[in-house]
């Protein structure tokens, strides 16, 4: 899922010195540790390098919206990913039921640097309709996960800082900053809980473009594949601001599907099936 290049690591460790040297020569910036820079992205590089040569997978899904006021609206769907030699993944994402937005499809590029590509198939009117980078802070299909949140989380998409280490659930943890490298996104930081065993995410705290704590994503009961691969069954998405969260509950993983890159094309949108 997440391909550095060992000779692309000192070009990535540069640029992100030189954000922080342009950050620090403004006035208004505040105090940067280069260390602090250097060690978050090297936690983030070696979190990327081992989840990576997966190759392609698949799961079936089961999404939970619920309101502030605890009523629960279930979907179903089924996604299937591609991993890129020098590029991020592609996602398909097919919904089965309920009867109102079975056949919704959503496809996913997901690139290192520069804005994705995104699509979203509406059996209903037919079309598919391309996602903005402007419009990729909103929700998807009316749930606490925004389009964004759905590629793959490419070292290049962010600048990092280490902010400590951290016991959370029993768990010894690192904590890193991140911060999105494209204007347009929908958070101005992230905080992210890394288990120091196994680089595998527990939490991230999004932060929106106010600096305001706008939702927390909490993963859980993770299980291992191919012995190497590691995978959480169960992300929820709390919304601090709204009340309202999502569940994603991940099953039938599946690897070595053979998939090729005509499988993930806006033709496959409309014969998701």
């Amino acid at each position: 899922m997440y391909i550095i290049l060992p000779e692309k690591l000192q070009s990535i460790v540069l640029a992100a010195l030189a954000v922080v040297a342009l950050c620090s020569s403004t006035a208004l910036a505040e105090p940067v540790d280069p260390q602090a820079q250097e060690r978050g992205l090297e936690i983030a590089v070696e979190a990327d390098k081992r989840d990576s040569g997966f190759g392609d997978s698949r799961n079936s899904m089961e999404m939970v919206l619920r309101n502030r006021h605890g009523e629960e609206t279930e979907r179903r769907m089924r996604s299937k990913t591609l991993e890129q030699e020098n590029d991020g993944d592609k996602t398909l994402i097919v919904f089965d039921n309920p009867r109102d937005v079975k056949g919704t499809a959503f496809l996913s590029f997901t690139h290192k640097s520069g804005p994705d590509d995104q699509w979203l198939y509406l059996p209903a009117l037919k079309r598919v309709k391309r996602i903005s980078s402007s419009n990729k802070s909103g929700p998807f299909m009316g749930s606490e996960f925004a389009f964004e949140d759905l590629s793959s989380q490419e070292v290049e998409k962010y600048t990092y800082k280490y902010l400590r280490d951290e016991i959370l659930e029993e768990r010894d943890h690192f904590v890193i900053e991140r911060v999105p490298v494209d204007p347009k996104s929908g958070y101005s930081r992230q905080e992210v809980w890394l288990d120091k065993d196994h680089y595998r995410v527990w939490k991230i705290d999004f932060y929106d473009r106010k600096g305001e704590l706008l939702k927390t994503l909490s993963a859980s009961d993770y299980k291992l594949f191919l012995d190497q691969y590691w995978r959480a069954r169960q992300f929820m998405m709390v919304n601090h601001q709204t009340g309202k969260s999502t569940d994603l509950h991940f099953n039938d993983w599946q690897f070595d599907n053979g998939f090729s890159e005509q499988d993930f094309n806006k033709n496959s949108l409309r014969r998701a099936r």
